[in-house]
């Protein structure tokens, strides 16, 4: 009974808050994690010391599935068991909220945008290619100032979802297991869930999982890019409907389209990671390529964006009580 108290809806909905709020005010502090690192960092680790150790030999597929397991247990079982064991009343929620704290990204998310918007805007292109090699995977080199413009933007949406909607959403639904496993999921996605010679058959399993989780929250949030797009939002909504199932990924389509669509840019499109091609097609392709100045608009729109996720969950908390 305990553990059933424990996944109130009432209980994770601040729980939640308490992290954002935490997120919002502090980021995660660069002394915190020059002493103690990150707890995705902890689990790039453990997936790192596991493919070492398992991707060889047969059966690639099944090694990578019993990698999968042991990384989204070896974060969901503790998680769970110090949601047991939390105490009640107010310190439950603000405990939980400290320790949901690192694995929501609002504020990261919008600083290393920021980070690539400011040099663009300024005509620094090398420099704005350096910062968008930090969040993006395809060669900056070969990017020139829409290509820049473009791929941060496509950034701020998949990334939208992935480090934020997702996470909360799972926050909401389970807790701090639920988030958790959501994060060690996509950690794992990241680093093995690559469709490449090294990857293909032994992130089979982790990248199939990640889609999974992530369908609900992807379409989420494109729901809340229209939503904040203000007379954009018929526009988000059509191009969302009509572009997102072109996109290479089963979800980062969602996000994407919707903030073309609100911008009334272009976005994905052809690329080159490394020596390869990826002939991708367009989103919004009958729109312009994104300039400079569309960067702070894509972050004025997913400020806005996050503050009704926000708003969503503290009313449904309010209504709760």
């Amino acid at each position: 009974m305990r553990f059933l108290d424990n996944l109130k809806l009432g209980i994770k909905l601040p729980l939640m808050l308490v992290a954002i709020a935490l997120d919002l005010a502090l980021g995660w502090p660069a002394a915190l994690f020059a002493r103690i690192g990150h707890p995705v960092t902890w689990l790039g680790r453990l997936i790192a010391g596991l493919e070492g150790r398992l991707n060889h030999g047969a059966n690639q597929r099944l090694r990578g599935v019993a990698t999968a397991l042991i990384v989204i247990a070896a974060a969901a079982l503790p998680a769970a068991v110090v949601q047991m064991l939390l105490p009640e009343g107010w310190a439950r929620i603000v405990i939980g909220g400290i320790l949901a704290w690192p694995l929501v990204a609002l504020r990261s998310m919008h600083d290393h945008v920021a980070d690539v918007a400011r040099p663009l805007s300024a005509g620094d292109l090398a420099a704005a290619r350096h910062a968008v090699s930090m969040i993006v995977g395809r060669d900056p080199a070969q990017l020139d100032e829409a290509g820049v413009a473009r791929a941060a933007l496509e950034s701020l949406a998949e990334n939208s979802s992935d480090g934020i909607i997702a996470p909360l959403f799972w926050g909401v639904v389970a807790g701090l297991p639920g988030i958790a496993a959501y994060k060690a999921i996509n950690t794992l996605d990241s680093m093995i869930g690559h469709r490449n010679a090294r990857y293909e058959h032994f992130g089979w399993a982790s990248a199939r999982i990640d889609d999974l989780v992530n369908l609900l929250p992807a379409r989420l949030t494109g729901v809340l890019f229209s939503a904040a797009a203000g007379r954009g939002a018929a526009r988000a909504l059509g191009v969302m409907a009509r572009d997102a199932r072109a996109h290479r990924s089963p979800n980062a389509g969602w996000p994407e389209a919707a903030l073309a669509g609100a911008l009334n840019i272009r976005l994905s499109g052809p690329r080159i990671y490394g020596d390869r091609v990826a002939d991708e097609p367009w989103l919004n392709g009958g729109a312009a390529d994104p300039a400079p100045q569309d960067l702070a608009r894509g972050l004025g729109l997913y400020a806005r964006a996050m503050a009704l996720a926000v708003g969503l969950i503290g009313l449904t908390a309010w209504m709760g009580a």
